[in-house]
């Protein structure tokens, strides 16, 4: 259920596989994504089993409606009767209150500066990424506090530059923005790296303590791959202050 858990002086990280839930084919097991055609009472069930296997209420984790933009949301509480915004990161000052990234190839950005009390949620997919959501929720955080020195950025399973295959306009077109996602897919084509991207920036703005998950989404069979299936569900990606 949860691949990979992480907490480092009072911030708390966590990306999940896809197992342990109750969702049925082709959204085996644990989808907690609730726009890709699952149940939505097995989607509810699963965000709410993933919640408490991490400790959490699942009524303080705040989802977003995620358009591949770069826009960022600053929250100090659940939604409640509002719509959820169209926004790609959320900005939290509130200790205990989760934030969460749905992502199946795209990339899951968790920051937190533990001293100032401040994480960000960001849902970096190749457009998000040229786009800028990452530096823009580094700005949201640094309005709040955060100094990027202080920051600990994780990133989650992902498709690899290795498997992400592109025409070669785009990749040329997303180098131009981000020359560290050039990439080249296994077999010699042309290839975008969108985590490779989410490090650069994040270098560039003064996060030196980042880290990302080895698992490549297409090539295990363990996570959600959009580029592999279509029709599947979504892992996600949760970051708190204990």
């Amino acid at each position: 259920m949860i691949g990979q858990r992480e907490s480092v002086s009072g911030a708390h990280f966590a990306f999940t596989d896809r197992w342990g839930g109750v969702s049925a084919a082709p959204y085996e097991e644990l989808n907690l994504g609730g726009a890709v055609g699952d149940d939505p009472e097995a989607v509810a069930t699963n965000r709410e089993l993933a919640a408490k296997s991490l400790g959490l209420d699942p009524a303080r984790v705040v989802w977003m409606n995620q358009v591949h933009g770069a826009d960022v949301e600053v929250v100090s509480g659940p939604w409640g009767e509002r719509p959820v915004p169209e926004v790609d990161a959320i900005v939290t000052a509130e200790r205990g209150l989760a934030l969460a990234v749905l992502t199946a190839d795209c990339t899951p950005v968790l920051l937190a500066d533990p001293v100032a009390g401040i994480v960000a949620a960001a849902h970096a997919g190749r457009p998000g990424m040229v786009a800028g959501v990452v530096p823009a929720a580094l700005r949201a955080m640094t309005a709040l506090g955060a100094d990027p020195a202080r920051i600990v950025a994780r990133t989650g399973p992902a498709v690899c530059g290795k498997c992400y295959e592109v025409p070669e306009e785009m990749r040329a077109d997303v180098a131009a923005v981000e020359p560290a996602a050039h990439a080249e897919t296994s077999w010699g084509t042309p290839a975008v790296d969108v985590t490779a991207g989410v490090h650069a920036q994040l270098d560039r703005l003064g996060v030196r303590d980042r880290q990302q998950s080895p698992v490549c989404t297409i090539e295990s069979g363990d996570h959600f791959s959009y580029r592999r299936e279509r029709t599947t569900g979504r892992l996600a990606g949760y970051v708190w202050l204990g």
